[in-house]
């Protein structure tokens, strides 16, 4: 069963390091995610992070994440 608050963490963590420090993981662009899937996501929480936004982005299912962002 999947744990909703996995999804909420998701939409509100941000991209600790690179080019992109400080932005919201769900509004990295997806050449990004995508190049980060050829190299090899990070090791740990970040990756599983990243690997999950992967699929999310792929099959067009950012809405998803939009109502989870907490402003």
């Amino acid at each position: 069963m999947m744990n909703p608050d996995i999804l909420t963490e998701l939409a509100n963590t941000r991209m600790p390091f690179g080019k992109y420090q400080g932005t919201l993981l769900c509004y990295l662009p997806e050449a990004y995610i995508v190049w980060y899937r050829q190299k090899g996501f990070p090791k740990g929480k970040l990756g599983i992070q990243l690997a999950t936004l992967y699929e999310i982005k792929l099959n067009g299912l950012e809405y998803l994440l939009t109502p989870l962002i907490k402003k």
